[in-house]
């Protein structure tokens, strides 16, 4: 009897710090402009602390708990030593890139410098820029004095200041500056002198003008040293009956911003008496994660570093473009009503989104829209036209998912801006999120009710569809459209259960059903039949999913993933996953849409969701996936695959030896995003 043989999976945190090594590997590419590459250092540190706020602080929270309360498989004692090894693995290596990039930057004349660097004419330049623009927002606090600066905010940078005086009678003292990135750019462009151009970071611009702060304690030597403190980011969340869960999760946030910290981060160069003080008045423990780091911290700024006026330092311009069916000036619902339209961002416009709402909104025939909304804009014209629907006498309904982490405030806001025009608003229930992506309009067409339908595996969102690569479907479809509002019908009546003929519904049966479907190519490929999926996520973990690709692997499906963050099997494996090949795309865009094909005995089935293969996408949120019926929309999603199958730039092979490798071919260079942009622009 051949022994069972143990699915192998990597741990998901680890899966997920080598995704944010390819993060870094695009930025230490020097095939990438330096602006480009100065920007994922910008992204890395944000992944990052985001990884600390919740995975780290999730751990962290297993030490508490008793072993046999949670997944015995987790030894979050040893997980946590080896992120530990890792992170300072990447940090070192981050410190490398960007001390490169500066220098890379000097040979452009570009020169990023620090206070001990300015000239004297450009001193005055950073003094009246200090006390015009800076001064204002600075607010000291004196460690020695200050009895509590354990709330320091998560987010922020700090700066400790070490306070001297050349008069023996005044005694050292300590003081901390929150550097006020919130209100003032961290850039500074000090004037061009010649061909060369200056950069400052605010941190320094604080340092040169320190004397201008503590004048009046007598002090005359200043040395300030940049510190930052990350929080545990998970909401507990008490449910209590008498208060509305508005009010619950507003009161859980005030308590995240008071959280556990999780890291702490300081200038190497601080001495030792004040890295002692500022642990005992954080109280910061010895065992908890202390990190001695470069003079900067934060670059998640440098994801918004300036304009200098050197294109060739930035990517190819690839503008969005108009969706070659939707010409200017045409009605979207008549032309969705004649066919399927499928929107591909960022390489098409979110134009066409405000457009068909703001349609809507006007159109005499329209009686209702309703939409989910998971993260908005922050200035988004996508509410304002609901708003704005419902001030035209439009039945409005939006369901306002208040537990989108780290977008709460910013929804709160929302739905109470919504709720205050009319709209009928529709709120969290608690241990469930709606992640789905999905509008409906309703028109009253020869006294019938027909409806159209926006169906998408992005949000709602014309920021972020500048730069997430999803897929939006534009439908009449009534198969469809009738599904999509027996969903909002779900939702509106706390869940209650419908029949779906066309739409697949997490937590209902979509894990059951993308199961069905895998058991179906297992029985093809038994048969002696071609069979293979094609799986783009952005992250797969679900445990029994990934059993079931082991399964399909050994009966000889072929299976290929393009999986851009978290990917817990290992593809490759003898006698488990031989028949699986995976590939991790990040560049430019963020890879975020969601398309599985299934051969289906040479009848192709395709999805689109909103729902990565995850234990919480299935079990724990509302969900949609949808099949695609139009063949000329098939066909281009099978383009767009195939060509990021063939990407020999820009891919990663995912596998058990050398992580994150790139992935190279002989033959032309395939840079799959510019080459889908080149394609649906028709310029290939």
């Amino acid at each position: 009897m051949t022994p069972r043989i143990k699915p192998q999976m990597l741990n998901r945190e680890i899966a997920w710090l080598y995704f944010n090594g390819r993060v870094l590997q695009e930025a230490a590419d020097k095939e990438n402009p330096l602006i480009e590459r100065l920007k994922f250092l910008g992204i890395f540190s944000n992944n990052r602390d985001e990884f600390f706020r919740v995975r780290v602080a999730t751990l962290n929270r297993l030490l508490e708990v008793e072993r046999g309360l949670y997944d015995t498989a987790i030894n979050p004692k040893k997980v946590l030593n080896e992120i530990g090894e890792i992170v300072l693995s990447q940090e070192k290596e981050f410190q490398n890139i960007f001390e490169s990039i500066v220098k890379e930057f000097a040979e452009h004349d570009i020169h990023i410098i620090n206070e001990q660097q300015l000239s004297p004419k450009q001193g005055e330049f950073v003094r009246k820029y200090f006390q015009e623009q800076v001064r204002v927002f600075l607010f000291p606090l004196m460690i020695s004095s200050f009895k509590d600066i354990s709330t320091l905010v998560d987010k922020s940078i700090y700066l400790a200041v070490h306070l001297e005086s050349s008069e023996p009678d005044t005694s050292p003292d300590y003081a901390l500056i929150e550097v006020p990135t919130k209100s003032v750019s961290r850039f500074l462009l000090l004037p061009k002198e010649g061909k060369k151009q200056y950069v400052m970071l605010l941190d320094d611009v604080i340092r040169f003008c320190l004397s201008e702060i503590f004048f009046h304690f007598g002090y005359d030597t200043y040395n300030a040293y940049t510190v930052k403190v990350t929080r545990d980011a998970e909401l507990d969340i008490d449910i209590d009956i008498s208060k509305s869960f508005l009010e619950v999760m507003a009161e859980s946030l005030k308590q995240r911003k008071q959280g556990t910290p999780v890291r702490f981060v300081y200038d190497n160069s601080m001495p030792k008496e004040l890295l002692t003080l500022l642990r005992k008045k954080l109280n910061i423990r010895k065992d908890d994660p202390i990190r001695g780091g470069g003079r900067y911290h934060n670059f998640k700024d440098f994801t918004s570093f300036p304009d200098l006026g050197h294109p060739e330092l930035e990517n190819r311009p690839l503008p969005p473009q108009r969706h070659p069916d939707i010409n200017p000036n045409t009605s979207i619902i008549s032309l969705v009503k004649q066919k399927d339209i499928m929107l591909h961002f960022p390489y098409q416009t979110f134009r066409h989104v405000i457009d068909l709402l703001r349609e809507a909104s006007i159109d005499p025939q329209v009686r209702s829209i309703k939409m989910t909304i998971y993260r908005a804009a922050r200035n988004s014209s996508v509410i304002n036209a609901m708003i704005n629907a419902a001030r035209n006498g439009k039945y409005v309904t939006v369901y306002m998912e208040l537990q989108a982490r780290f977008d709460e405030e910013a929804n709160i806001y929302w739905a109470e801006r919504l709720h205050e025009e009319g709209v009928k608003v529709i709120r969290s229930i608690p241990g469930f999120k709606v992640h789905s992506k999905l509008l409906l309009i309703r028109r009253k067409e020869n006294s019938k009710n027909v409806f159209y339908s926006m169906i998408s595996t992005g949000n709602f969102n014309e920021d972020t569809a500048r730069i997430y690569a999803d897929d939006s479907l534009l439908t009449a479809d009534p198969r469809i459209c009738q599904d999509v509002a027996n969903a909002f019908h779900q939702i509106e009546s706390a869940y209650k259960p419908y029949r779906y003929k066309s739409l697949i519904l997490a937590p209902f049966n979509m894990r059951n059903h993308f199961v069905r479907l895998l058991n179906q190519e297992i029985r093809n490929a038994k048969a002696g039949k071609e069979a293979w999926a094609i799986i783009k996520l952005n992250n797969l973990v679900d445990e029994t999913i990934v059993k079931k690709l082991y399964k399909a692997s050994q009966a000889g499906v072929q299976i290929k993933l393009i999986i851009r963050g978290i990917c817990v099997p290992i593809p490759g494996i003898s006698g488990v996953s031989e028949n699986i090949e995976g590939i991790s795309i990040v560049d430019r865009f963020l890879e975020h849409s969601r398309v599985i094909v299934f051969c289906n005995d040479n009848d192709p089935l395709f999805y689109i969701t909103s729902a990565d293969w995850m234990i919480r996408n299935f079990d724990n949120r509302i969900e949609v996936a949808c099949p695609i019926y139009d063949e000329s929309i098939k066909n281009d999603l099978w383009e767009m695959l195939q060509i990021q199958l063939s990407d020999n730039t820009k891919a990663r092979t995912l596998g058990e030896e050398k992580p994150n490798a790139y992935r190279r071919s002989k033959g032309p260079k395939v840079r799959s995003q510019e080459a889908i942009y080149d394609y649906l622009t028709g310029e290939v």
